[in-house]
């Protein structure tokens, strides 16, 4: 199971969990995979804070980083204004009726509006602006091996920084083109996410993308993404050739996430048939649970989601409220998940997933080599 990445990174098992708690990240570094910390969510200040957290409860292992810096965006090209003042400039261009309709969505299904003193920033790292403070915040921490960007190939002065700090970058592709794109800017490697994946995805499966783009790369190393819960998916990436797996859905039900109860129920309670790809949160298509939002955002008669990162001017008070109050927000909460949901049947503490994992896997391979040598 060990593969060259794994001796670049110095882990035990090519396994990554994406997650957006650190908890959980240490949880997976620990037991010998390498956990991801999204980082998306926090600003430069509270990316400090959860690094250097992580630095003390990871021991000697290292632990990597996800950042979303799409390759085309609302505002791209707008260059000298800081993240406040991008901020300030985009908001000029959400309208007041898109931010009434969600305001209305969440007021019908009696979501409380936040505390004054809990109000975030409505634009965080979905720009180069605004993850270029987090890069650097990431370049202060040593045991940050691994940078990965979640949408499109990062702009070329931060592979530079990444790689001449002796850590590897890569990003996420959803076809062949994306990914040689990947290759094209001389990065470390790709994440191949099919469309049964959580969060942002195309539209090819797993079983039919995985191997397109491991041919197309060549030597460059892929992680195969997109519905992987169990050791038996990991070895059918692993025989196409793929160098590991990168997971992300499953680590929303263990025990250390940072996920209220009343929304982890959800998850638990959901089938596979429960998911839809909807730009009605970030403004791209992401795969997310089916609910009250993302159908009042599809109807005929009701505003269009807008581009990235506009969309989410819009739905980030949504999101915050949410997490906050999630028995209110039941109906209309975010919840981005995979098709694997359905497989997402009870918690589990985060080391017992990553051996149950590789004992799946140990076993998958048994049962290949028995047909093998079978007479």
């Amino acid at each position: 199971m060990r593969t060259d990445i794994c001796n670049r990174l110095g882990i035990e098992f090519p396994i990554f969990a994406f997650t957006h708690c650190r908890d959980v990240a240490a949880a997976v570094s620990n037991a010998g995979g390498l956990g991801v910390l999204g980082a998306v969510g926090f600003t430069a200040e509270q990316l400090e804070v959860e690094l250097a957290w992580l630095d003390e409860h990871v021991g000697d292992n290292p632990y990597g980083v996800d950042l979303v810096i799409p390759s085309k965006y609302e505002g791209k090209g707008i260059d000298g204004l800081s993240p406040e003042e991008l901020e300030t400039e985009l908001a000029k261009h959400v309208p007041q009726g898109h931010r009434d309709f969600a305001e209305k969505i969440l007021a019908d299904h009696g979501v409380p509006k936040l505390p004054e003193e809990e109000v975030h920033p409505q634009l965080l790292g979905w720009t180069a602006t605004t993850a270029a403070p987090q890069v650097e915040v990431i370049l202060r921490h040593p045991k940050a091996k691994l940078v990965a960007n979640a949408l499109g190939t990062p702009p070329p002065e931060f592979v530079s920084q990444i790689q001449e700090s002796g850590r590897l970058i890569g990003a996420l592709c959803g076809s062949v083109k994306h990914a040689l794109n990947h290759k094209d800017a001389g990065l470390d490697f790709v994440v191949c996410q099919g469309t049964e994946g959580g969060g942002h995805c195309g539209e090819v499966s797993s079983l039919v993308l995985w191997p397109q783009v491991i041919d197309a790369v060549g030597d460059l190393p892929v992680l195969a993404a997109g519905g992987i819960g169990d050791g038996r998916q990991v070895a059918a990436a692993m025989a196409m050739g793929a160098a590991g797996a990168w997971t992300g859905s499953i680590w929303l039900t263990v025990e250390e996430a940072n996920v209220p109860p009343a929304q982890m129920q959800t998850l638990i309670d959901a089938s596979s048939h429960d998911t839809i790809r909807s730009r009605s949160w970030t403004g791209k298509p992401a795969r997310m649970l089916r609910n009250e939002w993302t159908d009042a955002w599809e109807s005929a008669d009701n505003p269009d989601p807008l581009p990235m990162p506009l969309q989410m001017m819009v739905a980030l008070d949504g999101v915050k409220r949410g997490h906050r109050y999630p028995e209110a927000a039941k109906d209309v909460n975010f919840n981005p998940v995979g098709q694997i949901v359905g497989m997402m049947n009870k918690t589990e503490r985060s080391a017992d997933v990553m051996n149950r994992l590789i004992e799946d896997y140990v076993n998958a391979c048994e049962r290949l080599n028995n047909l093998n040598n079978a007479e």
